[in-house]
């Protein structure tokens, strides 16, 4: 049966060109049989030439029964006698599965996307052993996928994605290897969960932050009232020491212009400060106005 589909230029230029020399040949001699003759082996030439690009493969049916694997290239088969398979494309290719509210092992609904990169390395044994080997590693891969989410956790599956798809490339592969295909890869791209939970995971992960500022904050306060305990066992054991502090304290206090420092009067008797403040005020007065 002649299949348009797959009618190719050689075969359009030898179908003409029989007719061609058919019509040229009626024409000389008068009768129509030489143009009978052209337009059958034209016809001929149409169904029998076949060209396989260089990426596919094709399958010659005798009768019904295999008689080779051919492609690519030009191949000539017996029109009516000889028949071809399905043209196979032995390209990487590309299939998008998808798995829609499905549990994880923690019971959480998740919805996974994720992209198989597979190709056919066998013509012969995906064409003869299964019947449409496309939705053969579609379904396979949907239902792999399922069943690899439900053995893992949402954690898992958000932060490991590299590793469950090379779960699922390894489950994949032992499955269609005995079709004559391989699978590359797979690739999760997209793990989406219902948007009440994400809020909650938000939230949960908001407070979190917030525990930690505080511990960070707890921390700190602990760290300077140990300073402070420090420095007060300091002082403690050198008075002189927190006279110094004392005076310096006053002195940047009384440095900045237009500031003014209430001292305690038991402050300045059990630090001696009189006299020091005494002669910055009178150091003060003598200075030129500016």
């Amino acid at each position: 049966m002649l299949n348009l589909k797959h009618c190719n230029q050689v075969a359009l230029s030898a179908f003409a060109i029989c007719l061609l020399a058919g019509y040229a040949v009626a024409h000389f001699t008068g009768s129509p049989i030489p143009l009978f003759i052209g337009a059958f082996l034209g016809v001929y030439f149409l169904a029998a030439i076949k060209v396989i690009s260089q990426w596919e493969k094709v399958v010659v049916l005798r009768f019904g029964r295999y008689r080779a694997l051919r492609g690519p290239g030009l191949i000539l088969i017996i029109p009516i006698v000889d028949t071809l398979s399905r043209y196979v494309d032995q390209r990487v290719r590309v299939t998008t599965v998808s798995a829609e509210s499905t549990l994880t092992r923690d019971t959480v609904p998740v919805s996974v996307d994720a992209i198989i990169f597979w190709l056919v390395w066998n013509a012969e044994k995906s064409i003869l052993e299964v019947e449409n080997f496309t939705d053969a590693i579609t379904l396979s891969s949907q239902t792999a996928l399922r069943e690899s989410i439900g053995r893992h956790h949402l954690a898992q599956m958000i932060t490991e994605r590299e590793t469950m798809g090379h779960e699922l490339q390894k489950i994949l592969d032992e499955k269609t290897t005995p079709w004559g295909i391989t699978v590359q890869s797979v690739e999760i791209r997209d793990v989406r969960i219902p948007q009440s939970l994400e809020n909650a995971m938000s939230q949960q992960a908001q407070a979190e932050r917030e525990r930690q500022a505080r511990i960070i904050l707890g921390d700190a306060e602990v760290q300077v009232s140990q300073k402070f305990a420090e420095a007060s066992r300091v002082y403690n054991d050198n008075p002189g020491a927190l006279h110094l502090r004392g005076m310096n304290m006053l002195y940047e206090a009384m440095r900045d212009k237009g500031s003014m420092v209430i001292v305690p009067s038991s402050a300045i008797d059990s630090m001696g400060l009189g006299g020091t403040l005494a002669t910055a005020a009178i150091a003060k007065l003598q200075s030129p106005p500016q």
